[in-house]
């Protein structure tokens, strides 16, 4: 098992900086660098591109329908040019309120646009002339005079591409056609809720698990004593109402359709009325101790070390760590446990 960590928009762009660096001596292997309605990632990316070594970087993740395929990508190639060949190319759809809320573009039909993007990124990667015509996407248009093209830029067909899904037909579509899975909201116990999908799609292409790379993200925090643990998972709850009740729209929550595959529907249900009425007090009451601690790896050492082990042997390939912490050296130190933690166990 690999270890990753992802950082997002912060106002203190230095100490962002300083946990990447100190991250990547401390052997991490991946830092992925998210977009969700703050900076964008390949902005940052080719910023940690030159100041990084050997950490690999990738977006996690660019959003479809705020670029063209073509405009991933040339960003795609820019950055593996820039950082030797070091990034890997992460993709998802959002949700309607980023997307159609914040860039004012239709959230429909996610899945064939996710199929149709990743055909016309492949094609460019390949160095070929870019010719498609589907549902979404139309390129070259149509007009007099109009031919295809292909980028001025070398091919790199080898750039990884990882997509971050959660509902069974993107699953599906994951195993079908991408080289990495970015996932979240993960229940090793549960983890039928993805693989049997994400299988699915990999026997579609002929393919089996060892050709998809698993990652999985989650907080990774250590409480000295079980007082300590409690208070942790307290402060941990409002966060996860927030991600059932209010991440998406009113109709559309990926989040809570994942936790209720994973055997909290009732409870997911309720905590979204509730925040969506307003009572987000009400909402994180509801969320109770086993939601939390199932689907983070904080705890004792102890407990962090055989969620790990679980997490590696459900299949989790790359752990993607949020270390906790007020201060840099607090999520450091968090890191470093962690990551020990993971190379004993392998």
């Amino acid at each position: 098992m690999r270890t990753a960590t992802t950082i997002e928009a912060s106002a203190d762009w230095s100490a962002t900086l300083d946990l990447v660096l100190e991250a990547e001596k401390l052997g991490m292997d991946t830092c992925w660098v998210a977009e969700a309605w703050g900076s964008d990632a390949p902005s940052v990316l080719g910023f940690l591109a030159a100041r990084t070594d050997r950490i690999r970087l990738g977006s996690g993740i660019i959003q479809l329908g705020t670029r063209t395929p073509v405009a991933i990508a040339q960003a795609a190639l820019t950055l593996a040019q820039l950082s030797d060949g070091r990034f890997a190319l992460g993709l998802g759809a959002s949700g309607p309120q980023v997307i159609e809320g914040l860039h004012g573009v239709p959230f429909e039909r996610p899945l064939s646009r996710m199929r149709e993007t990743v055909r016309i990124i492949r094609s460019a990667f390949a160095g070929e002339k870019i010719s498609f015509s589907g549902r979404h996407f139309t390129v070259p248009t149509t007009g007099e005079g109009i031919r295809p093209m292909r980028l001025s830029m070398p091919p790199n067909p080898d750039i990884p591409i990882y997509l971050a899904t959660l509902s069974p037909k993107m699953l599906e579509l994951t195993g079908e056609i991408a080289d990495g899975w970015l996932g979240t909201s993960f229940v090793p116990e549960g983890s039928a809720a993805y693989f049997t999908h994400l299988d699915a799609g990999l026997a579609r292409s002929g393919r089996t698990r060892r050709d998809l790379d698993v990652c999985q993200g989650a907080e990774v925090s250590f409480a000295e004593d079980e007082d300590a643990l409690r208070a942790m998972v307290a402060g941990r709850k409002k966060e996860l109402a927030f991600s059932l009740g209010g991440m998406g729209s009113a109709s559309t929550n990926f989040y809570n359709n994942a936790y209720s595959r994973q055997g909290w529907a009732e409870v997911a249900a309720e905590v979204r009325e509730r925040w969506q009425a307003g009572d987000r007090d009400g909402a994180a009451a509801l969320v109770t101790d086993d939601m939390v601690l199932a689907t983070t790896l904080i705890g004792t050492e102890p407990m962090v070390r055989e969620r790990l082990k679980v997490w590696r042997d459900a299949g989790v390939d790359l752990v993607r760590m949020y270390p906790a912490g007020d201060t840099l050296d607090a999520k450091l130190t968090n890191l470093a446990r962690a990551m020990d933690i993971v190379r004993d166990l392998n």
